[in-house]
């Protein structure tokens, strides 16, 4: 099992990130960050990078519900969606399998918690236009 879901989609950068944001509000996710991994290589490396955001998404209720069960799942969130444009108006987005990620607290509880976070970027990556 891989520790990413994706989907690609024909689609203009900013416009997908649009969507993105759109379909994380319908399952109830919002973005708390946004890190546009290119403009930072450019910034601080002086090097050319193809278009590549990170957006981290966060679910307020099952964070809380996962830091009950496990006070250092921080380090774990939020759930990262990265956005990159793979060439010729062709946008993979890809999401964090968190039941992948979990595994690692061999907490069981934890596990269908993440099960339900999955399922949730599940439908959000399926429901993208394009």
């Amino acid at each position: 099992m891989s520790y990413y879901i994706t989907r690609r989609i024909n689609s203009g950068f900013e416009e997908a990130i649009n969507d993105i944001n759109e379909k994380l509000k319908e399952v109830g996710f919002g973005v708390l960050s946004r890190i546009n991994i290119n403009e930072k290589f450019k910034e601080k490396l002086d090097v050319d990078f193809r278009k590549y955001t990170i957006l981290g998404a966060c679910n307020p209720a099952f964070a809380h519900k996962g830091l009950q069960m496990e006070d250092k799942l921080g380090v774990m969130l939020p759930c990262n969606v990265i956005v990159q444009e793979i060439g010729n108006g062709v946008i993979e987005i890809s999401a964090i399998n968190p039941v992948v990620t979990m595994q690692a607290t061999k907490n069981q509880e934890l596990l269908q918690l993440a099960a339900e976070v999955r399922e949730r970027m599940e439908k959000m990556l399926s429901s993208l236009n394009g």
